[in-house]
């Protein structure tokens, strides 16, 4: 019998691909965000497992009130949480973010580490997180809190995106300077994830971090994202100081290179993966080279 499975957020980029790839496996039942507000015991009654996907993303234009992300990302989840608690629902999934655990990374990002998020979306998906953790949990009930790194696929459209444009018009990559490894993360490899855990029993309930195996520099993604349109990577290291003043004149300037968007393109974030691996017992399906190469033939046939 298939198992009945509510998403949230199925609109957005990882709703979407989610939708896609759970079809034919399980009902999939949608709400939308009005609906989410006033969500009663009995809807999700008939639902095995909540995937809660909706919340307000990182806005990198800074455009949003800090209080838009605490009560989308903090009160929706209290809120369907308590619902849930209530119900006969078997399984809450929900997607949080590695930056409710740290904005940059030194070292190997693991679940055991502190939190320090700095923004207040990172610390609204904290709130969310820790306010999940702390309430009581009837027998035969679990939750799962996933923290994404960087997620790419089809449709997405974000800083690989950007690199991508770079590449196609054949402009040559000024930050080959930087030096950087970082973790990445397939949609494709998300949705398997969260399938297992709807398919799966007996796993731990907790905070999973969920990256792809491999990490990868920027040039390293330069260079895939020219090999998948059959281009020559250009790549150019200017000095890494000059760029770091260039990307201030651009945060002022409105230019598409700002300080904020140079750290994302050049800093070291590395995720690990292997609490996941091990409660899953699974092997992912797309390697970090094979998702990425999917992305950036999509972007060509976009």
């Amino acid at each position: 019998m298939k198992a009945n499975v509510l998403i949230t957020g199925s609109t957005g980029f990882v709703g979407q691909n989610l939708l896609h790839y759970l079809k034919g496996d399980c009902r999939v039942h949608t709400i939308n965000r009005t609906e989410l507000q006033g969500v009663s015991v009995e809807a999700l009654n008939s639902i095995d497992t909540i995937i809660h996907l909706a919340g307000k993303a990182h806005d990198l234009k800074k455009s949003s009130s800090p209080g838009e992300y605490y009560q989308v990302n903090f009160e929706l989840t209290r809120k369907l949480y308590d619902a849930f608690l209530k119900s006969t629902a078997q399984k809450f999934i929900f997607i949080s973010s590695v930056k409710a655990a740290a904005d940059s990374v030194t070292g190997v990002l693991a679940e055991n580490d502190k939190p320090n998020p700095q923004t207040d979306y990172g610390k609204s998906k904290l709130m969310a997180e820790e306010y999940i953790q702390n309430q009581p949990l009837p027998e035969g009930k679990s939750y799962y809190i996933l923290r994404p790194c960087m997620i790419h696929g089809p449709g997405n459209k974000g800083n690989l995106n950007l690199l991508y444009k770079f590449v196609k018009k054949g402009i040559p990559y000024p930050l080959a300077g930087f030096y950087n490894q970082r973790s990445f993360l397939s949609v494709e490899n998300l949705c398997f994830v969260i399938k297992e855990l709807t398919r799966q029993t007996g796993i731990a309930n907790g905070v999973y971090n969920v990256a792809d195996d491999e990490t990868l520099s920027t040039n390293q993604v330069v260079t895939l994202l020219a090999n998948a349109i059959g281009a020559k990577p250009k790549l150019w290291k200017i000095n890494p100081k000059l760029i770091g003043f260039l990307a201030k004149c651009g945060g002022v300037l409105h230019l598409p290179l700002t300080t904020e968007r140079l750290q994302k393109l050049t800093e070291n974030y590395i995720v690990s993966n292997n609490k996941l691996k091990q409660a899953l017992g699974s092997v992912l399906p797309l390697t970090t080279i094979e998702g990425l190469t999917i992305t950036a033939k999509s972007f060509n046939k976009a």
